[in-house]
């Protein structure tokens, strides 16, 4: 995953944590004891379901439980996948919280009860009471579009909604922490738990049980850059780097399939040429969360740049007057938007207009947090246990007369060296993961760098001597200048860890050739091992080589399983149901 993409499911790793303490820790106390908390039998149930594309949401969700709990509920916490249609219609009391990804579509585990529900206007939710938590990000067409229908098919659907939706952008924390103080009392009718909760001054949000700091989303652990090397070859039209950051003595760990967050720094060219546009010195001192900073300062480490805000584009064709921008926000339409804005940043669209000049408080107002941006991991935490390795592609491109850079993949190509403290936390993906059974065949589709979870997969397996088959998708443009990782491969193949390997280099001939023209070529064989118990994994773009993908996979099983397009539909939708077709697309 990497967020320099359309991707809606963002990973919060502990924010989870954050609005939950916030809830409490707002007061600036903690729950240290709850007694007499009545007849649980008795005590009303509601229930809790996710959607979730990489595990966030989910744990986003048990801890909304244990809120609840602590206002005598009983819960319960299932993923939209592990709910069946009359079931769902029969709840009474509901909370909702769901990412989006893609463009605005549901997270892989709803998909199935979004159709079974949202296709059929004959249900009544009369006696449903809810509420949704959005999460997303502003900076993407169909903000939190996910949420939005849930809510709105809920509506029309009969049931009553107790607190209105909340969508959460990046920076969520005082919105979800709104949401959760405002809905739980509602599902208790006002009740709270019976006896006494004591209340200590304090917080337990950076110390854990033992006393140690605790590194998460609000506390970055600091690691340190070890390995920085160029994957592809220098006459690549792509540039994909291997990176790997030392955690030692963190106290974190992760296991393969995970993500790590990294929270980079601006590129201080393009911090200088924005304070230039603006007309400003950047010596202006300015408060940024409580503390008085030079603007300069404030723009390479706090705040988002490169992709402007909508708010700072509004103020934009306002003050400017450019017709074809203030024609474009009018019309309400996404798709003109999206054109507009291809291959444009702030800075390009301050340029054209050196009489508009911003105060350095004016400009910060407009602007959007600095966030983390979330990389499968290519390692093994078993196997490396003290360093986490990633795989990146540079963005670099050409674009309105100017030399343009991706903010965290050149911060790490560029800017970092082993002197600059990598801020960084993880974000569990407890659904894509090693199948526990080491005999169950795994099959990975991962181009590009997609192959980042499927290298600690298979370090994985190795490091547990697992006997399942292991088969490899892989491809990329040009085998001679993109094929990454090729002694790793090649060396995985000659232990016989790397059971079957299948590449599609796309332009090494006339007729382009992806990966799922490779599985379609491997159909039997591979239908063989789903019917085998076997897991399906695929890592990459959302857009185009998911979808693709997707599209094979279901054709395979029709043909080489004897089945009618709404067979191979169940047959994949049982697998999603078993986790054994996970995906972690961007």
């Amino acid at each position: 995953m990497t967020t320099a993409n359309n991707t809606q499911s963002i990973p919060f790793n502990e924010a989870q944590q954050a609005w939950l303490s916030g809830f409490f820790a707002g007061m600036h106390s903690h729950i240290l004891q709850s007694a007499g908390s009545g007849d649980a039998a008795n005590a009303r149930t509601i229930t809790i379901l996710y959607g979730s594309q990489t595990g966030n949401s989910e744990s986003v969700a048990n801890d909304a439980a244990q809120v609840a709990k602590a206002h005598g509920l009983n819960t319960k916490v299932l993923g939209m996948d592990e709910i069946e249609r009359d079931a769902f219609i029969n709840l009474e009391y509901l909370l909702i919280i769901t990412s989006t990804y893609g463009e605005g579509d549901m997270p892989d585990n709803a998909q199935m009860l979004w159709e079974a529900i949202s296709s059929d206007d004959s249900i009544s939710l009369a006696n449903m009471k809810y509420s949704v938590l959005a999460l997303g990000d502003t900076s993407y067409d169909l903000f939190c579009q996910a949420g939005i229908d849930w809510d709105q098919c809920l509506t029309k659907l009969g049931a009553t909604c107790l607190v209105e939706r909340v969508d959460c952008d990046v920076d969520f924390d005082e919105a979800a922490e709104s949401w959760i103080s405002n809905v739980i009392p509602l599902m208790t009718n006002g009740t709270t738990t019976q006896g006494k909760i004591f209340i200590q001054e304090g917080s337990s949000d950076t110390f854990s049980a033992t006393g140690t700091v605790k590194f998460g989303r609000k506390n970055p652990f600091p690691g340190k850059l070890v390995a920085n090397r160029l994957l592809t070859s220098p006459n690549s039209s792509k540039e994909i780097r291997h990176y790997e950051i030392s955690i030692a003595g963190s106290g974190l760990s992760y296991e393969a399939g995970d993500a790590l967050n990294v929270v980079p720094t601006n590129c201080p060219e393009l911090v200088a040429d924005i304070i230039k546009a603006m007309g400003c010195t950047g010596d202006e001192e300015e408060p940024v969360h409580g503390e008085l900073m030079p603007l300069s300062e404030a723009l390479r480490e706090h705040y988002e740049i490169k992709l402007p805000s909508k708010e700072l584009l509004d103020e934009i064709a306002k003050r400017s007057g450019d017709q074809e921008l203030n024609s474009v926000l009018a019309s309400n339409d996404k798709d003109k938007l999206a054109k507009y804005l291809w291959g444009r940043d702030t800075l390009d669209l301050l340029l054209p207009f050196p009489d508009m000049q911003f105060s350095a408080a004016e400009f910060l107002a407009l602007l959007k947090p600095l966030q983390h941006r979330a990389y499968s991991i290519s390692s093994s935490g078993k196997a490396y246990p003290e360093t986490v390795h990633l795989t990146i592609s540079s963005v670099r491109y050409h674009s309105f007369g100017r030399e343009h850079k991706g903010v965290c993949s050149t911060y790490l190509a560029d800017l970092a060296d082993e002197n600059t403290p990598i801020r960084c936390f993880f974000s569990p993906n407890k659904v894509f993961r090693v199948p526990e059974d080491n005999d169950s065949p795994m099959i990975m589709v991962g181009p590009g760098t997609g192959i980042a979870p499927f290298r600690a997969f298979l370090q994985e397996r190795e490091f547990r001597q697992a006997k399942g088959i292991n088969w490899l998708f892989f491809g990329d443009r040009n085998a001679a200048t993109d094929y990454i990782y090729q002694d790793e491969i090649e060396a995985m193949q000659n232990s016989k860890l790397l059971t079957k390997l299948d590449l599609a280099f796309s332009r090494d001939q006339e007729e382009k050739i992806y990966v799922q023209d490779r599985m379609r070529e491997k159909g039997a064989e591979l239908f063989a091992l789903l019917e085998q118990g076997g897991y399906f994994f695929v890592c990459g773009d959302a857009y185009r080589m998911a979808k693709d993908v997707d599209k094979a996979l279901h054709d395979i099983i029709a043909t080489h399983g004897n089945k009618s397009a709404e067979q191979a539909i169940e047959y994949v939708n049982q697998m999603k149901k078993d986790k054994r077709y996970v995906r972690d697309v961007y």
